[in-house]
This record gives C-alpha cells, sequence and structure tokens, in this order.
C-alpha cells in the first residue's frame, strides 16, 4: 500500500478530507496516492506538518514515523520575517 493512502486511513480520513487541506480536487490527490502525478514539494510539507511525521517516512525513505526535530534555520527564516 502506498504510505500515502496508509497515513491517511491511520488517521481515519478520506480523500476529499486531504484534498481539502491541499485545496485541490479528490481526483488530483488520488493520482498522488495511485502514482500516477508526482507530488509537489509543497504538498509534501503541508502533508509531513499535518501529519507530525517527515517527508522522509511519507515518501517511504524510511519506517520512522516520528518526525526529525525541528530545523534551528526554520527559527532563524521566522526571525527576519519580523525584521
Amino acid at each position: 500500500m502506498n504510505r500515502l493512502k496508509e497515513i491517511r486511513l491511520d488517521n481515519d480520513l478520506l480523500q476529499q478530507d486531504i484534498a481539502d487541506i491541499l485545496q485541490m480536487s479528490q481526483t488530483g490527490y488520488s493520482k498522488y496516492e495511485v502514482g500516477t502525478n508526482d507530488i509537489p514539494t509543497k504538498a509534501l510539507i503541508t502533508l509531513a506538518r499535518y501529519y507530525n511525521t517527515s517527508i522522509d517516512y511519507l515518501l517511504c525513505l524510511t519506517d520512522e514515523r516520528k518526525p526529525y526535530p525541528k530545523s534551528i534555520l526554520s527559527g532563524l527564516k521566522n526571525s527576519k520575517k519580523g525584521h
């Protein structure tokens, strides 16, 4: 089973629920799950944050579901926005 489908089902969500989060159609999202279309980086980041996991987990590069520690660089990026 595709990891995107697996994690969606583990969270008792429909494809439409995830499509709404990604602000796209259900049929567009379903193409990510079946592998017809590659999922864009922005969508991967959104899903990793939503599911509280890593992009590596979503792409089956690891079986570790726990997210990585937050990057020090993301904190720097946010502090620059205020300047």
